[in-house]
């Protein structure tokens, strides 16, 4: 577990999850996200699974912070997502599952009930769903794939992802 949030620190701890601490890792738009990937290709050395969080996006929603919240998003997506999948081709066969754990719409600041997108690269190429398709809550409504409840995802990332999405495709 890669947070800089105790309270998903301590749900890792439950789950049975090791906390790997990262210098530099605030909760904030100043986190360090490079430092969290890196980290986590580390343990990927040693361990079959690492839940890496960030939580700046999450933030800049509560804030109202629109220009805060794309950059978080955007650093998000190079320093993290980037980061592992440049190097964790070199550890053998992967999947990286990329989530919220809910939305928190500028406008509102506060949480919402609507479902969180997902996107999984994997380099099993059967896992491979709806390649070519944008990341985002709009290509998320238009692929017709639910997953609820939403803590079945875990489960089905873990075995047979393919006829899982499948099973649930709408």
């Amino acid at each position: 577990m890669i947070s800089a949030v105790d309270l998903l620190n301590g749900l890792g701890v439950y789950a049975g999850l090791q906390v790997l601490n990262v210098e530099g890792a605030t909760g904030y738009i100043d986190t360090n996200y490079v430092g969290k990937a890196e980290k986590a290709l580390e343990a990927l050395r040693e361990k079959d699974l690492v839940f890496v969080h960030v939580e700046a996006p999450d933030e800049m929603g509560h804030e109202g912070n629109t220009e805060g919240k794309i950059k978080a998003l955007e650093d998000f997506d190079e320093k993290v997502v980037g980061t592992v999948l440049k190097g964790i081709g070199s550890l053998g066969d992967y999947r990286v599952l990329v989530l919220s754990d809910h939305p928190t719409p500028v406008a509102k600041k506060t949480h919402v009930s609507e479902a969180s997108p997902f996107a999984v690269f994997s380099s099993i190429a059967s896992d491979n769903l709806g390649n070519g398709r944008s990341y985002g809550e709009t290509a998320a409504r238009e692929s017709g794939v639910v997953v609820s409840p939403g803590w079945q995802l875990m489960e089905g990332f873990i075995r047979d992802w393919r006829r899982f999405i499948e099973d649930r495709h709408h």
